[in-house]
């Protein structure tokens, strides 16, 4: 196969440098496409909506219709691992998932992880029917969230500020260390599966990895992932792994060089410049575009993802975002960035 038919994202996943870079945003799928609010009332909720590979698909499907993106994400939630686990998660409008936490609890127990994939059966299913549905030239990509994230959601019972999850670690050191190591074998299992089910390549969202001391940060960021890492190559898996520790700042270094991930996705707060001195030479690169820029529009967003092509000249490149596009974007200044980034006037 010729290297003009391989996506372009895995092209640069690859190491090679593209011009102009593919392109994809995270969250792309959501509710700043009224088509996305419409399609979201046909499900009673929104781990329903994820569970249905129908409506995950057709979530998948309505941005590609729109822009000329790269890839393509699976719809679903990093939530659904501690769901299959056994672990009720629900939804709340307007404030985000919340879970029975674990603190509240003398003693932690799990369902067994083959168990769990079989509820997961759906989000496979999903992954099919969107690798059938878009075109070769586009990347599908799987994803999970990092075993340190999804434990956060797990201890606290929801997300906001950490401080909780964190003092837990201290409190019951032990117990977080189970929790993380039954995280990473379930992750790998559903990452893998992913990957069976016609996943191009696996992005690990690590939401949750500001705010954690050099020690802190070895124990539930760098060791968790490199062990996930480790055991996703171990279940046969060999397609690309982008590891995306948002908030991490001055310790992505260690995370580029230790956990084994392929790229690395860069947050909004950090530059490109200092990413890029420090990654191993030659590693790809995912970002970095300040999502605020996508609701303002204008000259504003035109000048803002030019110096992120700019920035990253440097490097094998994926342009995105620096988190999530927010509901507050309009397609309008989506379809103008896609424009600039791919060389439109």
């Amino acid at each position: 196969m010729g290297r003009e038919s391989v996506p372009a994202l895995l092209r640069v996943l690859s190491g090679e440098r593209l011009d102009p870079p593919p392109v994809w945003i995270m969250r792309q799928a959501g509710r700043y496409l009224p088509e996305y609010r419409e399609l979201r009332t046909r499900a009673k909720s929104f781990l329903d909506f994820c569970y249905s590979p129908a409506l995950a698909t057709e979530a998948v499907m309505q941005p590609l219709r729109r822009f000329p993106l790269d890839a393509a994400i699976l719809f679903s939630d990093i939530l659904v691992v501690p769901d299959a686990l056994g672990r009720k998660v629900w939804f709340v409008e307007g404030e985000g998932p919340r879970l029975n936490p674990l603190i509240e609890d003398e003693s932690w127990r799990f369902d067994d992880a083959q168990r769990a994939l079989q509820r997961l059966a759906p989000v496979y299913e999903a992954v099919e029917r969107i690798k059938a549905a878009i075109p070769k030239e586009i990347a599908l990509i799987g994803f999970a969230g990092a075993p340190w994230t999804v434990a956060t959601y797990m201890l606290q019972g929801r997300g906001g500020d950490k401080d909780v999850a964190r003092r837990t670690v201290y409190q019951r050191p032990h117990d977080v260390d189970a929790l993380l190591d039954v995280l990473v074998e379930m992750t790998a299992q559903h990452l893998a599966a992913q990957v069976r089910a016609g996943a191009d390549c696996l992005q690990i969202f690590e939401s949750w990895a500001e705010g954690l001391s050099p020690v802190l940060f070895e124990e539930l960021i760098l060791l968790p992932t490199k062990k996930l890492v480790a055991r996703v190559r171990e279940l046969g898996v060999t397609t690309p792994i982008i590891g995306f520790p948002r908030g991490a700042g001055a310790q992505i270094a260690a995370y580029a060089q230790q956990t084994g991930v392929t790229g690395l996705g860069v947050d909004t707060q950090t530059s490109a410049s200092f990413a890029i001195a420090s990654v191993p030479k030659g590693m790809p690169l995912q970002g970095n575009l300040d999502p605020q820029t996508l609701v303002v529009g204008g000259q504003a967003l035109e000048d803002a993802a030019k110096d992120v092509l700019f920035s990253f000249k440097g490097a094998p490149h994926i342009f995105n975002l620096g988190h999530g596009i927010t509901p507050d974007a309009t397609p309008e200044n989506l379809a103008r960035l896609i424009q600039v980034v791919k060389g439109g006037v």
